[in-house]
């Protein structure tokens, strides 16, 4: 072999060399972004249960002050009564199949 193709081999062994170590940086960094990615769907996955059920409370509340008399409130209590005994005829009209 040349002193030529010497040099060419080196250099191309040390920017090899380069290339893998870019490469296993770059592989570590994603598998922590894939983590990190993981964990923030879960986040996501709790907060929206907990969204859901601070919007459930509040339409419980909102049911509750209907009751306690607040006139403008009473029809929209009257008309979520009426849709749960529709629920309930339902259900049972269901079970009688």
């Amino acid at each position: 072999m040349t002193e030529r193709e010497s040099e060419l081999l080196r250099e191309f062994k040390g920017k090899l060399d380069k290339l893998i170590d870019q490469y296993l940086r770059v592989k570590s960094e994603n598998q922590l972004l894939i983590e990190e990615n993981s964990q923030l769907k879960e986040q996501i996955r709790f907060l929206g249960m907990g969204n859901e059920e601070l919007l459930k409370q509040r339409e419980d509340l909102k049911f509750a002050k209907s009751l306690l008399g607040a006139d403008q409130d009473s029809h929209g209590a009257k008309l979520k009564i009426n849709r749960i005994v529709r629920e309930i005829d339902n259900c049972i009209a269901l079970l009688n199949k």
